[in-house]
């Protein structure tokens, strides 16, 4: 897994006119070719009636499957510029489709070009580009009388709780970013003077900064 990537927080839209053509950007993130398909056709059926649907998509931790569509536009003039998009941005597990309504005035190639590429950087505000970072789950077990530290050091830290659990000990669930779950143990066990039992729990990716 990486330790961190760069995708889309949510699906959105914006609308941008051209020349009196429409081009209306689509971003959305995926977890797969199926998902992101899936989006593309149902796109195309809320625009049955447009000039054209056009799009890409990249999914993968190394980018393994990248596809774009000119849909009927002229060839490397649609597809190609919302996806080199895509790349540029370093954007990983998202779709993107861009949306025309012809409005009577040809662009010509370049004139094309930059008009994806602007509806593809429209579709990407309107979902807005996020970090995902890899969390490990550190479960932190002790006795009462360590939590009320433990609370101030983690405040004091910064440190991401994604739980606590009051029984008869206290097990608080800690999330440092995956390559500091070593350090972030030892430091632990040092607080606590030993006292604290340690169990290593999932890997999970959590927004950056929130």
């Amino acid at each position: 897994m990486l330790d961190s990537y760069q995708t889309l927080r949510q699906p959105g839209s914006k609308e941008i006119v051209i020349k009196k053509s429409r081009f209306i950007g689509y971003g959305k993130p995926v977890a797969s070719e199926e998902e992101a398909i899936a989006y593309i056709e149902e796109l195309k059926k809320l625009h049955w009636n447009a000039s054209h649907n056009c799009s890409a998509y990249v999914i993968g931790e190394r980018d393994e499957c990248q596809k774009q569509s000119d849909d009927g536009e002229p060839s490397g003039t649609a597809g190609k510029p919302i996806l080199e998009v895509i790349k540029h941005q370093g954007l990983k597990n998202v779709v993107i489709v861009v949306t025309r309504y012809f409005g009577g005035i040809m662009l010509g190639a370049g004139g094309l070009i930059r008009a994806y590429t602007d509806g593809a950087v429209a579709a990407i505000e309107a979902a807005e580009a996020i970090t995902r970072v890899l969390h490990r789950e550190v479960l932190v077990d002790v006795d009462y009388t360590w939590y009320g530290k433990l609370e101030n050091e983690f405040h004091a830290r910064g440190v991401r709780i994604g739980g606590t659990e009051f029984t008869d000990r206290v097990v608080i669930t800690c999330l440092p970013e995956a390559p500091e779950a070593e350090k972030f143990a030892a430091w632990i066990t040092d607080v606590t003077q030993g006292q604290a039992v340690l169990a290593i729990g999932e890997d999970k990716y959590y927004i950056d900064g929130e």
